[in-house]
């Protein structure tokens, strides 16, 4: 393993090839920065000792490790060539993966590249990225604000970071850049955990206790997962409010399959198979690089709902969808030619001029605004206006089915978690569930 010494301020390390002890200074760096460069060496003599890497003729060791696993060229032998900024690797990236990602997962990466031109620079050479570069964008960031108010979480943050990271370990293996991603030694400053998931009555106790902020009062909300009971008046709420049929008859797909939103509006009417009493969910996030699916049984409550909506769906592929006019829809407005403040005329009679009767598109998926701008109306001015979008049955659903005490594997299989940390984030029995399961073993 490679060796680091400390000089006066300056590191050189040492490490054996070949069976001979070899040494270079690597100077006046932080201690982060020579750690990250030994185990860099580490990284290039194991990759040399496996044959997938070769050392080039008529290069030295040292001189091989010094250059991060390049060729050293002089500046006599550097060929005149283009070097490959982090706007130029972001686009070629991103070119790459965007047919194979789900529209939201490109937009979360577009944002995070956002950020990272931002303060590296568009022009930043990314062959050159170190530790230093991460640490000190670590630190940029940790002093920006949120949406809140509040300093950007460490959460965000790494997020950013495993963006870059990802996209480093695809450009390695193109050739676009070598070695490990610099990544080892950055520090992110603390931050707090997110409340664990709760029910209303819990929520609502903290909250009238006071001293809390009107950030904190909305994370708790985000926190917030339904009780079966509640599922069900909640359910009747966007019944009885809802503006089109698929509202109402989406909303009970996701609470009695916990189905993701992207998942609902991609599901199709074949997916649905009232004979075998299954439906279907079409996943992207699972398996990569692949459209999985997985099957959830179909609750008799549901089977309803969906024979009665089918009845009258309006036509083609997608389960859920608009047929006809939609209020405040970009696509599906009654009218079009609208002019914007800086353009409208100041006249009436000159504002209708450029207005014209729409021609509304064929049936077609929702998009995910419309569904949560849909839902968020049904709710409105209900005691469950507080739920902040179509997760919270994704978290009701687990819960109800963890607290009846079903397998963790079937639960696992029918909302597609993988890890232990997805389940321990998700499993969340029911307060007075708990509460008997311990005082039956102190009574």
């Amino acid at each position: 393993m490679a060796a680091l010494q400390n000089r006066n301020g300056s590191y050189r390390v040492f490490f054996e090839f070949q069976r001979k002890q070899r040494v270079f200074t690597i100077g006046r760096v932080g201690e982060d920065e020579a750690t990250a460069k030994a185990a860099q060496i580490d990284y290039l003599l194991l990759r040399l000792k496996q044959n997938l890497i070769e050392l080039p003729a008529g290069v030295g060791i040292v001189e091989f490790m010094k250059n991060d696993g390049k060729i050293p060229l002089t500046t006599e032998t550097l060929p005149d060539r283009e070097v490959l900024t982090l706007r130029a690797f972001r686009d070629r990236y991103l070119d790459t993966h965007r047919p194979s990602l789900e529209a939201r997962t490109v937009d979360g990466i577009e944002l995070h590249f956002k950020h990272l031109l931002r303060v590296l620079g568009e022009g930043f050479p990314i062959p050159e990225l170190r530790l230093a570069n991460l640490q000190e964008y670590a630190d940029a960031r940790a002093k920006a604000k949120g949406h809140s108010g509040k300093r950007l979480s460490p959460a965000t943050i790494k997020k950013e970071i495993i963006s870059l990271r990802t996209a480093w370990n695809w450009g390695e293996k193109m050739g676009f850049v070598s070695g490990r991603f610099p990544n080892d030694g950055l520090r992110y400053p603390k931050g707090e955990e997110k409340p664990v998931f709760q029910t209303r009555q819990q929520i609502e106790r903290q909250i009238a206790a006071g001293r809390l902020t009107q950030h904190q009062k909305l994370e708790l909300w985000h926190a917030l997962y339904l009780q079966t009971p509640e599922i069900e008046e909640a359910l009747e709420v966007v019944r009885q409010n809802a503006n089109h049929p698929w509202i109402y008859a989406m909303a009970c797909t996701a609470a009695h399959t916990g189905a993701r939103r992207s998942e609902l509006i991609r599901m199709r009417t074949w997916d649905v198979d009232f004979s075998a009493k299954i439906i279907t969910v079409r996943e992207k996030k699972r398996v990569r690089g692949k459209l999985s699916t997985r099957r959830v049984p179909l609750t008799p409550f549901l089977e309803k709902v969906l024979s009665a909506y089918l009845k009258d769906h309006p036509g083609g592929e997608a389960l859920f969808c608009h047929a006809e006019e939609v209020e405040r829809s970009k696509k599906r407005s009654p009218t079009t030619g609208h002019q914007g403040d800086r353009r409208r005329p100041g006249t009436v009679n000159g504002r209708r001029a450029t207005v014209r009767d729409r021609q509304l598109p064929a049936v077609s998926d929702l998009t995910e605004d419309e569904a949560h701008d849909h839902l968020k109306r049904s709710l409105k001015g209900s005691k469950w206006a507080v739920i902040k979008g179509w997760h919270v049955w994704r978290h009701g659903f687990i819960g109800a089915c963890a607290s009846k005490g079903v397998d963790q594997r079937f639960i696992d299989e029918w909302v597609g978690h993988q890890s232990e940390a997805m389940r321990r984030r998700y499993r969340h029995l029911y307060p007075d569930v708990q509460a008997d399961a311990l005082k039956s073993v102190f009574s």
